[in-house]
């Protein structure tokens, strides 16, 4: 199918070109698929035979319909009328067979690729449960928590992607190749992808469509058996030689080049990444395919420059290609983007674009076939989309603003545009908002980026060779970097620099639908309907666009209003962790910070509370007390449990620091909060408890009999089954009006402790689209069991609960209000 696009021919600006789509629309019906089997990967054969039997029938049919009729001579006119219609039909198969091939193609890619997932040597511990010796290979670089941040990781570690490449039976080892996404990696120093270690794990299965197949808890240490190769560990070092190298630098520019020159974010701050994402500038803190076209289009242009044949040329690039693609790691997401923008390259360098969406649907067929379970990852969806947009829509786009603007000028715009209308309604599943500031300030950064990723890669090969030209490079490369952070700070800050809109897959089909309209009525990519038409259908799109902006914004408005101001126990939302807090009159209490301080520190002001009277860290891992820094001269008092690194000591210095009492407490510790009545139900006043999970503070918190709108809650912090199922034990546990759900609802839960408690509300934080699976469906069934209504951070955000005393007398009558969503029944 060949589609013209230009602007409307009587215009002299107009520039028609031909869209070649033959196999573009093969491609996105091969990715659909995948979308859809990977979820349901059993009915995989059935659909490919299926296919299969369609595109044979066509085929009959069509080597039928060119053998020559043997009936009676049908009168002229007759003839030719069924000549037509036989011809238009053909046509019709002939432009579908390729699409229901590709499916075909796809079905049995996904039901090759299935059974490789689930391997026979762990089958029954996917399906059932249970732990397995296993050989794990990272498939990302990983380094310790930073020691600033004073606390552990989730589960005293790290997280990273990784591969099962071996488990160990009776029989020895068996090779398989299973990718699961590693929870709680205890390392002492960096770790480079590639590199190998053994243990004994617990196995989490994920749901089917998840590109990884389990979560992974290590119960022992793993054991380093094998470094990474050669190769890639010495990519690794040059990495780590350049965050080195930028130590000695400040400012936001110091944090944001090597995400620029070399894709490692990990020096960038929450608040630096929340106003790059606010600005639309986030692509640009990891490895894309504008880096990738960044490295080779410096290589074609040397070449070119050095009169260097084709052949020579295009070599070179890939070869520069390849070294930038492992000096950033090869990741599966940087493998997408080297690949996308080779596929972009290529059509540029041509000269003819208009092959480029061809060549882009073979990639997408290409990349999907060789693992199907990436079509539903957002970063390849995104990486498509922009891809197709640079295509299709950033020509079309830039000849209607000529009409008004410089050509170069036009297509500075016209290209952040492009990327941001194809990508932008998938974004909306991830924000619901839309950054009004994005392509004005994708235009000001636009010149500075190749200068950052150049500059600052040079930076990054010289640090090992030549240290003090090294960090002479890299302080050139700071000045476009910090331009860059400048950029995205001052845009997020700008009034209106994001506006909210309906989330959900109805905000996401509501912004495409309108998005499309626009681009009708602009003629873009082609004119469609006479110039009136247009212009009716871009009255029609602007006014529902400012309907809708207002509605949504009135509505989160009004919603706002309605929050309750005799609310006694909040849960913040914070991300992945937990931060909830209890408030009687003006005593306030906080269970536990949640792991980044920024968003602690702004749940705090939006409630209004500017100091803490009793602070509880139920323990030390960053997803309870990465917040502290917060807090430090704000709390008059604070509960620790047993500390077991020096990490640990380092967050009550801080806090001792800031003018707080610090207590270590164990069973029986009791206090006072306003009218409430707190208590220490764990860990247990004995030697030999272990810091960590299971030593969890356990708090009681009841109002006193004065207080007839006291809701009791119970924190249970991050205790496993068996500590839960001792704590039951230990104690004669009397229900509660709230259940603080013990470690963000793993399924590592004792159903008996919540059935005995009745808690009318569950209490669940956890962080949106998060890698651990929480909140389990296990954990869900045993609070539905228990009659329990759940309250989500990640689906509810803030939550506050107010009481009242019910009419009858009977008990209180708790008033729920969430952020977003509604509260209607249990899960």
């Amino acid at each position: 199918m060949r589609v013209a696009v230009g602007a409307d021919e009587r215009l002299p600006v107009a520039r028609e070109r031909v869209v070649d789509a033959r196999l573009a629309i093969p491609a996105l019906a091969g990715w659909l698929t995948a979308v859809v089997l990977v979820g349901v990967p059993g009915v995989a054969v059935a659909v490919m035979l299926a296919a299969v039997a369609v595109a044979l029938g066509g085929l009959a049919w069509l080597w039928r319909s060119r053998m020559p009729s043997a009936g009676p001579e049908q009168p002229g006119g007759a003839t030719l009328a069924r000549s037509r219609r036989a011809a238009r039909a053909r046509g019709v198969l002939v432009a579908s067979i390729p699409s229901v091939l590709a499916i075909a193609v796809m079905a049995a890619a996904v039901a090759l690729a299935a059974p490789a997932r689930t391997p026979p040597a762990l089958a029954e511990v996917l399906e059932n449960g249970g732990t397995v010796s296993v050989v794990l290979e990272l498939e990302q670089s990983v380094v310790p928590p930073p020691a600033h941040s004073g606390v552990g990781g989730g589960w005293g570690g790290v997280s990273a992607d990784a591969l099962v490449v071996a488990v160990r039976t009776e029989a020895g080892l068996v090779a398989v190749r299973v990718p699961v996404r590693v929870l709680g990696l205890e390392i002492t120093e960096r770790q480079s992808l590639g590199a190998r270690f053994e243990g004994r794990v617990r196995l989490i299965a994920l749901d089917a469509g998840d590109d990884r197949v389990a979560l992974v808890r290590p119960v022992t240490t793993l054991e380093p058996v094998a470094s990474a190769p050669a190769l890639v560990a010495g990519a690794d070092s040059l990495r780590a030689g350049f965050l080195a190298l930028m130590a000695p630098f400040a400012g936001d520019g110091a944090d944001l080049l090597p995400g620029l020159a070399i894709g490692d974010t990990t020096a960038v701050s929450d608040d630096l990444d929340a106003d790059m994402k606010s600005s639309a500038l986030s692509h640009l803190t990891a490895v894309s395919g504008a880096n990738c076209a960044i490295v080779v289009g410096l290589v074609l242009g040397l070449g070119a420059l050095a009169r260097w044949p084709r052949p020579v040329r295009v070599v070179a690039a890939l070869v520069a290609l390849g070294g930038f693609v492992v000096l950033v790691t090869p990741e599966p997401s940087v493998v997408r983007a080297a690949v996308m923008a080779s596929v972009v390259l290529l059509a540029l360098v041509s000269g003819r674009p208009a092959r480029g969406l061809p060549v882009l649907g073979l990639a997408v067929l290409g990349i999907v076939v060789l693992d199907p379970w990436i079509a539903r990852e957002y970063g390849f969806v995104l990486s498509v989309l922009a891809t197709a947009a640079l295509l299709v829509l950033a020509g079309p786009l830039a000849a209607v603003l000529e009409r008004v603007l410089p050509a170069p000028l036009a297509l500075a715009i016209a290209v952040p545009l492009a990327a941001q209308l194809a990508c932008q309604p998938v974004l909306i599943l991830l924000a619901p908002e839309v950054p009004l500031v994005g392509v004005i300030a994708n235009m000001l950064a636009a010149p500075a980026a190749p200068v950052a990723t150049i500059v600052g890669m040079i930076a990054c090969l010289l640090a090992p060779i030549a240290p003090p030209l090294a960090v002479l490079v890299a302080g050139i490369a700071w000045l476009p970097a910090a331009w860059i952070a400048g950029i995205a700070r001052v845009c997020a800050d700008l009034p209106g620099a994001v506006v909210p809109w309906p989330e959900g897959a109805g905000g996401a089909v509501l912004l495409a639908v309108l998005t499309a309209a626009v681009l009708v009525a602009c003629g873009v990519p082609a004119p469609l309907g006479s110039p009136r038409v247009r212009r009716r259908v871009a009255i029609a799109a602007a006014a529902a666009m400012v309907v809708v902006m207002v509605a949504t914004a009135g509505t989160a408005a009004l919603h706002a209003l309605g929050r309750p101001g005799d609310w006694r126990v909040a849960q913040c939302d914070i991300g992945q962790g937990d931060a909830v807090l209890v408030r009687s009159g003006e005593a306030v209490a906080l269970i536990d910070t949640g792991a980044v301080p920024e968003l602690l520190d702004a749940c705090l002001d939006t409630l209004g509370i500017g100091r803490i009277d009793l602070l509880v860290l139920t323990h030390f891992d960053l997803d309870h007390a990465g917040g502290t820094p917060a807090l430090v001269g704000r709390v008059d008092r604070v509960l620790v449990g047993p500390t077991g690194r020096e990490s640990d000591e380092r967050v009550v210095e801080q806090l001792a620091a800031g003018g707080a009492a610090t207590d270590s407490v164990t069973e029986g510790a009791h206090g006072m909060l306003g009218d409430y009545r707190w208590r220490v139900l764990w860990p247990p006043a004995h030697r030999g408890v272990e810091p960590g999970n299971d030593a969890s503070i356990v708090v009681d918190l009841r109002g006193m009999p004065s207080c007839d709108e006291c809701p009791s809650m119970l924190a249970l912090g991050d205790l496993g089954a068996d500590a839960q199922r001792m704590l039951a034990a230990a104690h004669d546990l009397a229900a509660v009006d709230i259940i603080k759900v013990s470690h963000h609802g793993s399924p590592d839960q004792f159903e008996q402790l919540y059935t005995d408690l009745e808690a009318p509300l569950a209490l669940i934080g956890v962080g949106a689209d998060n890698t651990y699976g929480h909140p389990a469906p296990t954990a869900l069934a045993v609070l539905d069991s228990a009659g329990s209504t759940v309250v989500r951070s990640d689906l509810h955000g803030l939550a506050l609960i107010a009481a009242s005393t019910r009419a009858s007398g009977d008990g209180l009558a708790l008033r729920v209000w969430v952020e977003r969503g509604s509260v209607g029944g249990p899960g």
